[in-house]
């Protein structure tokens, strides 16, 4: 028997913006991007940070 395949993940950390959250995570969605988890940035929980993955390929 084979192995099944492994998936191949890249991933991207962006900054978000409170006011315009869905709209930039929409626009990373269209491209394949899949939210994993935000968290607070450097500058604490006003500059939230989103971590997203895709499949690499």
């Amino acid at each position: 028997m084979s192995e099944p395949a492994r998936v191949r993940w890249e991933y991207a950390t962006i900054p978000l913006l409170i006011h315009n959250t869905k709209a930039i995570l929409d626009s990373w969605g269209v491209d394949g991007w899949e939210l994993v988890t935000v968290l607070p940035g450097p500058g604490g929980a006003d500059q939230p940070v989103a971590y997203l993955k895709r499949p690499a390929g």
